[in-house]
């Protein structure tokens, strides 16, 4: 999960497996050009901790279930979702909000917790899909992809590992968000070793609750974390293939009322390409909008403000 900070050139570079398992604790790297045949190919050794959170998920066949751990899994999808969807994507990629420091900080940890990167990460790939969405230059268009690709092939490759901070330099002025995306592990890895030392507590002093460290781990982080990444990544593959189009857009974008429950009003994709400069993707009463309501809890309880509307003329077309 590489970054394009310029730092010095030495003359012994250490081998690039090394340099590749240093990365995946610390994301910086020197910016040194990409080669044409292997940019967009999947770096394995790079992708392992990926495909070790999926293949940590069959340890439920082991820890069992329990009402304990579907409530903690459920709670951390839904406030990684929100983190997600109300700061990473309408507040850092289009801001369409404004808020605090110490919130917008607060926010980026909770979608830091999310193993997607970092902020600057994100919103760095989500500007860039707007500008390029189902062109050749999409990393991640169906249309031009595939299914699995757009889906999350295009998501391990050694160019997608980069961020382009010339896309975010309004975010990049911001070193705790710098730091979070460089060190992109360190909330995740927290997150777990909290969630498995409570667990151990509660089998202690709770036991009649029937869980322990291990199943709030595999249900609290990996299941409830795999599951977060493929709902966000349907965004991707599926709203661009399967829905509605209300709006002839210039992309392949569709609305989608599944995929806008799972993803907090995310679905509502075709809104959301005819105009990305509002907080709100649910155009209409009935389409509901999660993370529209609860970017309006923030803002009546002061938290964040400057919720940029939609314009009267689009709201229009959309009930024509």
């Amino acid at each position: 999960m590489s970054r394009p900070t310029a730092i010095a050139q030495t003359s012994q570079k250490p081998p690039s497996a090394v340099r590749t398992l240093r990365h995946w604790f610390d994301t910086r790297d020197s910016g040194a050009p990409l080669s044409p045949q292997s940019a967009d190919r999947i770096d394995w050794l790079r992708a392992a901790p990926f495909l070790v959170l999926h293949l940590a998920c069959l340890g439920a066949l082991w820890t069992g279930i329990s009402a304990t751990a579907l409530i903690v899994a459920a709670v951390l999808y839904a406030a990684r979702m929100f983190a997600l969807t109300g700061f990473y994507h309408r507040g850092f990629s289009h801001r369409t909000f404004r808020a605090s420091r110490p919130v917008q900080l607060v926010f980026a940890v909770i979608g830091a917790a999310c193993v997607q990167r970092g902020p600057l990460w994100w919103a760095a790939h989500h500007r860039n899909h707007h500008r390029n969405a189902d062109t050749p230059r999409d990393p991640h268009s169906p249309r031009i992809h595939g299914f699995i690709w757009s889906h999350m092939g295009w998501f391990l490759t050694r160019r997608a590992f980069r961020t382009d901070l010339a896309r975010v330099r309004d975010l990049a002025r911001y070193p705790e968000l710098r730091w979070l995306d460089r060190y992109d592990v360190a909330v995740p890895s927290l997150l777990a070793a909290a969630l498995y030392a409570l667990g151990g507590v509660l089998h202690r002093f709770a036991p009649q609750l029937g869980t322990d460290g291990p199943q709030l781990l595999v249900w609290g982080f990996c299941i409830s974390t795999v599951a977060l990444f493929h709902a966000t990544v349907t965004i991707n593959s599926l709203a661009h293939r399967w829905g509605s189009r209300r709006f002839p857009t210039c992309d392949d974008s569709r609305n989608n009322f599944l995929l806008a429950l799972l993803t907090f009003g995310e679905g509502w994709h075709n809104n959301h390409h005819r105009f990305p400069g509002t907080a709100r993707q649910g155009f209409r009463w009935w389409e509901i909008d999660l993370t529209w309501y609860g970017l309006r809890l923030l803002a009546a309880l002061g938290l964040i403000s400057g919720l940029k509307p939609l314009p009267a003329r689009v709201l229009a077309a959309a009930r024509r």
